[in-house]
């Protein structure tokens, strides 16, 4: 057996491993509703300590504070599953790790939790850089549907592999 996850999702992050490799650029992510899928996806590739260094699952609110640093007036303002959120986390992620790029993802990936505001299917991603403009938000919600619970964790990890390409444009 080569790998235990899905095929679309190794290939893309061989992608992203050679991509990001070509490019001399390291990454890092910070995980919610994907639980590490995204890092493990990553590993799954030979070499991919080349350009992947950290990986941080903070499922939780306390997680994310003391991990990533995000704010409490943030988490209860616009609560975990915002853009606010999101950024703070992909901030986080890059200025702990001191990678060129980081991916945060956060979601509800069901079968509950969702709201009318918030739906089942609902996944905030946002991508810091290493000397970006930390006023300049990279950041947008998705609307997945109820896909089931892998369904939506499967596009939540696919589409924040994507944002790790370089050159890659804003979610």
């Amino acid at each position: 057996m080569d790998h235990i996850l899905p095929d679309e999702l190794v290939a893309l992050a061989r992608r992203v491993v050679e991509a990001n490799r070509a490019a001399g650029r390291t990454i890092a992510l910070a995980e919610s509703c994907t639980g590490g899928l995204v890092s493990a996806a990553l590993t799954e590739i030979p070499g991919s300590s080349d350009v992947f260094g950290s990986g941080y699952v903070t499922y939780s609110n306390e997680a994310k504070i003391g991990m990533l640093g995000v704010s409490l007036d943030v988490l209860d303002t616009f609560g975990a599953v915002s853009i606010a959120v999101a950024w703070a986390m992909a901030r986080g992620a890059q200025e702990r790790s001191g990678a060129d790029v980081a991916v945060a993802i956060t979601g509800i990936a069901g079968p509950d939790g969702g709201s009318e505001k918030k739906p089942v299917g609902t996944v905030v991603f946002a991508r810091a850089e290493k000397d970006g403009d930390s006023e300049d938000v990279v950041a947008d919600k998705r609307e997945f549907g109820n896909l089931g619970r892998a369904g939506v964790r499967l596009q939540a990890a696919l589409v924040a592999l994507e944002l790790l390409m370089p050159g890659s444009s804003p979610p």
